[in-house]
């Protein structure tokens, strides 16, 4: 049995999500096609605001969903899409040497299990202790936005600025 009888469903929407996360990775990477890489990164970003669902983490799948998918993924497809770069698929894109990386992102697979399961292998999950205060997402919004919240829109109209920048550069002369 996977876990306790409740967390069977659990379990098995992680497993489902977490290969359609897998599979669209490759395919971030394997696409000759930057906007369809693209959006399979979106698909991989949504599959990890989904597994924050999946731990009850509303907040931090709301965020991911904002910040990575909203903006990140946004300001990329229009970085991609103002520039003077051939759309479409290209032929040349990869590096020569691409085998050398397969044994040496196994080594680091492999050196990263060991580290994992040596540091953590007595620890055990439990439950929440019960002096352990209960921190809302009200709260938690609170101390980020309140007195970050003049820098937050700052940054905004910076990005606003470079967006503008890129149009009046990619455009045609």
């Amino acid at each position: 049995m996977l876990a306790a009888d409740g967390l069977v469903a659990q379990n098995i929407g992680f497993g489902i999500v977490a290969l359609l996360m897998v599979v669209a990775a490759i395919r971030v990477v394997t696409t000759k096609n930057v906007v369809h890489a693209a959006l399979w990164l979106v698909i991989v970003l949504a599959g990890a605001a989904a597994q924050y669902l999946i731990l009850s983490a509303e907040f931090l799948a709301i965020t991911q969903v904002l910040v990575y998918i909203g903006a990140v993924t946004v300001l990329f497809l229009f970085g991609t899409m103002l520039t003077r770069a051939e759309l479409g698929k290209a032929t040349d894109l990869n590096n020569k040497h691409w085998a050398l990386g397969i044994p040496v992102a196994l080594l680091l697979l492999g050196t990263l299990v060991y580290v994992l399961i040596d540091t953590f292998r007595a620890d055990k999950l439990v439950d929440k202790p019960e002096d352990t205060p209960v921190v809302t997402t009200t709260q938690v919004s609170d101390s980020i936005f309140g007195p970050f919240l003049v820098p937050f829109w700052a940054l905004s109209f910076v990005l606003l600025a470079a967006l503008v920048g890129a149009i009046v550069l990619a455009r045609k002369d």
